[in-house]
């Protein structure tokens, strides 16, 4: 089966045919850098880090750019009201970005252009657009002629009549800019620079590019006039993607990207996110507990911190064009979900030695093929099905998950232990596909970093609870029961004196 994307342009799926065989041209639409990164944010960049591990484990070589807008209305309003810059602002969150970024497993990109640093290249484009009859300079400011380009709307489905020029808190309203238009639906390429803001200079005057210019620009410069995967948030497809595609095919006559991508949006409890309803979640707040779903932020409670993996999880457990609603109940589900595959993550490191395994090269053999591997294969070649490759992912999981429990309470299984071999080592290859960070073991006195107590651990701490007993510390064994109960873990004592256990 090959693999098959819904293009957005066509509105249809079609095979996935790259420009070069095994090379992949991806570019992602970044953030505009003025304030932390929200939930929003997460899945936008979540799935496409996604879609880039997939490729490559599909054997592509993928390029993958994704800009920075460090130049935008926003950004000065930032500056402004703290008293910085708009270099100072963008820094700041641009290295914020990493941070979020980095905690969720997000790979870095191939190279992260900047409005700021790709000015020539605005501006050379801009030219070609005024020479070719498809820009117009107006009183120090440059306009696109939206009129000039037959195709306006393909990507969108709009009419020119419904369309408004502008959009995600851009819309220039104000009535000078109105006044320099040809058309209210023209939007601007150059903007003449304002008393106090940044600027650059140009044959048209001091001033600074438009939003949509930017990467157009961008694209061209990394990757070339025509890409494979052009992807980001559906917020984007009009106006910014269909302005992108008016530049840049105006420009060159060639189309900008084959497939156009876009994720859907999050809800929270069924309501878009704002923070004028108070329901604005960052990523900051999500990981650290400083959240509530009803409320928005909110004093910081650390049983309410996520896991950056939990939060991988929800993210990938909806098909990337389905919206995704944020409720306490689906975090809720999504860590239980994560404890159990990192509980499974581990076994080849709680149990392999037991079992014989060659632990220090086991993880260097490629995948096994088996009926697993095809399922996913099969679900991930369905334009990115996450669902159904997590419904693989789970079922290896509870399986390892079984048999542990076998091992633990039996000392052996009936499973042969290649077989168990195999289905530990591409459970651990899949999950990685899918961008999940393999939890960290470390046996003996060093510390264990998986999210919760391992098997192993629940039985020597069921052991210090019978010494404490038999030493009559009877207060020593009421805590460890206790801790055991705030950690999921119920304790049932036998007639014969042993204990068994479960997690709740």
């Amino acid at each position: 089966m090959s693999l098959t994307l819904y293009n957005s342009l066509t509105r249809r799926e079609s095979p996935f045919e790259p420009l070069e065989p095994s090379k992949v041209r991806m570019y992602c639409c970044g953030v505009t850098v003025y304030d932390y990164c929200h939930v929003g944010h997460a899945r936008a960049y979540i799935v496409w880090d996604m879609v880039r591990r997939y490729l490559m484990w599909r054997g592509y070589s993928v390029r993958y750019v994704q800009n920075f807008t460090d130049i935008d209305d926003k950004i000065l309003d930032r500056a402004r009201e703290t008293n910085s810059t708009m270099e100072a602002v963008a820094e700041r969150f641009i290295e914020e970005y990493f941070v979020d970024m980095d905690k969720l497993n997000i790979l870095r990109a191939d190279e992260y252009p900047r409005a700021t640093h790709s000015m020539d290249g605005i501006k050379r484009l801009i030219h070609e657009l005024e020479n070719k009859g498809f820009a117009y300079a107006s009183g120090g400011d440059v306009y696109y002629n939206v009129r000039q380009f037959a195709d306006y709307g393909k990507l969108s489905g709009r009419k020119l009549e419904e369309m408004q020029a502008g959009a995600s808190g851009r819309l220039e309203t104000a009535e000078i800019e109105a006044q320099k238009k040809q058309d209210s639906s023209d939007f601007a390429l150059w903007k003449s620079a304002k008393p106090g803001e940044p600027f650059w200079d140009s044959s048209w005057g001091k001033g600074r590019p438009g939003w949509h210019i930017e990467c157009s620009a961008m694209v061209r410069d990394c990757l070339g006039e025509t890409i494979d995967i052009h992807c980001g948030g559906s917020d984007l497809t009009f106006p910014h993607h269909e302005n992108e595609i008016a530049q840049s095919e105006a420009a060159t006559g060639k189309s900008l990207a084959n497939y156009w991508m876009h994720n859907a949006f999050v809800t929270v409890n069924g309501r878009k996110m704002s923070k004028s309803l108070h329901n604005f979640i960052t990523i900051r707040d999500l990981l650290e507990g400083n959240w509530s779903g009803d409320s928005g932020s909110e004093a910081s409670d650390k049983s309410k911190a996520v896991e950056p993996m939990a939060v991988r999880l929800f993210v990938l457990t909806a098909q990337y064009r389905s919206q995704i609603d944020f409720t306490e109940e689906a975090i809720a589900s999504a860590r239980n979900g994560w404890h159990t595959l990192e509980e499974s993550l581990v076994f080849g490191k709680v149990h392999g030695s037991q079992l014989g395994w060659d632990l220090d090269n086991i993880l260097k053999l490629p995948i096994v093929e088996s009926e697993a591997v095809q399922q996913f294969r099969a679900a991930m070649d369905d334009d990115f099905n996450t669902p159904n490759a997590l419904a693989v992912l789970f079922e290896l999981a509870k399986e390892l998950r079984r048999e542990s429990n076998i091992i633990v309470h039996g000392g052996k299984t009936e499973i042969p232990s290649e077989v168990l071999q195999q289905k530990w080592q591409n459970l651990v290859k899949l999950s990685e596909v899918l961008g999940f960070r393999k939890p960290k073991l470390v046996l003996g006195s060093a510390t264990i970093d998986i999210g919760r107590l391992t098997d192993g651990e629940i039985e020597g701490m069921i052991q210090r609870r019978k010494d404490a007993r038999i030493a009559r510390d009877f207060a020593e064994g009421d805590r460890i029961r206790n801790e055991l109960k705030d950690k999921g873990i119920t304790l049932i004592d036998q007639k014969d004196g042993t204990t068994i256990w479960h997690r709740s």
